[in-house]
């Protein structure tokens, strides 16, 4: 029979999303409701091995749940990748009694709860705190709606330079191996192409398409491109439409790390909300190694192992859409 939980810890990790503080929020009051202690890990897994952990009360998260970012910071460890590491890391979880983790992050923060919880049976829940919206087992992850609704906002005030000009404008987004906020934000702003990786990208068609608009005398385009496309990101795609249609006036704008920032949407405050209160209900009915998702509107529980190997996947006919609406 599993042990009882009694106190656990909290942590974020990898690539900060806004919501974080809004699950953290719920994990930390969910966990006092049934009377657990309940601490804060800084700084994600470095925290843990530097023993930088500090026992959390309900005015730990007061005011927080508007606020982008992480209020327990985070950081990507290599020396939690070495057995070294993780076995200090466990002594300070031992020190403070802390028997059940809560893991905000993406893919490889959920790589290396499964690796901790394996070698030193600890239960890990894992919550997916990622803007990319890339990993299996959940509709949404924290942060997703915030993020692609900042690009849709900055994708709209381009387009006002673009139509005042007659310009062609490429519009990185971010997204190093899925192409979600890409997709979502250019079908919202009406975008011509959208180049992702998870789809072969047909510079020659595109090409053709935007030789065939200028005919039209359809002078203001927009390209949407995720960081992670293969031929090369905005600036390799604005190279070869100059040199391939040389009287277009075409510009670039990356957005960066401004998608990651800001006040979370009410959306991914409830999703983290929602996430966090069943994080905690999991590890009190003995659940282990699982990520909280949300699958149809209702809580769905994905082994961690599972979540990190499987992908989200784009249906080809939303890129027949993109086609469609954009011709």
């Amino acid at each position: 029979m599993d042990k009882k939980v009694r106190n656990i810890g909290v942590l974020t990790s990898g690539g900060d999303s806004p919501g974080m503080n809004a699950a953290i929020r719920a994990v930390v009051r969910t966990g006092l409701y049934h009377g657990l202690g309940v601490f804060g890990i800084m700084r994600g897994y470095a925290g843990m091995i530097e023993d930088d952990i500090k026992e959390m009360d309900g005015r730990s998260v007061a005011n927080i749940i508007q606020r982008g970012g992480t209020i327990l910071k985070t950081a990507r460890s290599k020396d939690f990748m070495e057995f070294e590491g993780r076995q200090k890391a466990f002594a300070n979880l031992q020190k403070h009694n802390i028997d059940g983790l809560v893991i905000i992050g993406g893919d490889g923060s959920f790589r290396g709860a499964q690796t901790f919880s394996n070698e030193f049976d600890i239960p890990c829940i894992g919550l997916p705190g990622t803007i990319d919206k890339d990993i299996s087992g959940s509709d949404t992850t924290i942060g997703f709606d915030t993020a692609v609704n900042t690009a849709v906002q900055a994708i709209d005030k381009i387009r006002d330079t673009m139509d005042a000009h007659d310009r062609l404008f490429i519009v990185e987004v971010m997204g190093r191996d899925a192409g979600y906020i890409a997709l979502h934000s250019g079908i919202a702003t009406g975008a011509e192409n959208i180049l992702i990786p998870e789809t072969k990208t047909d510079m020659a068609g595109m090409i053709e398409s935007l030789t065939e608009k200028e005919k039209r005398k359809k002078l203001v385009n927009l390209i949407v491109v995720a960081e992670g496309d293969e031929f090369g990101g905005s600036a390799e795609v604005a190279k070869y439409v100059k040199e391939k249609l040389p009287t277009a006036d075409v510009r670039v704008c990356v957005l960066g790390h401004i998608q990651r920032g800001g006040s979370p949407t009410c959306e991914d405050r409830l999703v983290a909300s929602h996430m966090g209160y069943y994080a905690v209900e999991s590890l009190l009915l003995g659940r282990k190694n699982v990520m909280v998702g949300v699958v149809n509107n209702k809580i769905h529980y994905t082994p961690l192992d599972k979540a990190v190997k499987e992908k989200q996947k784009i249906g080809q006919e939303w890129m027949k859409i993109v086609k469609i609406l954009a011709s």
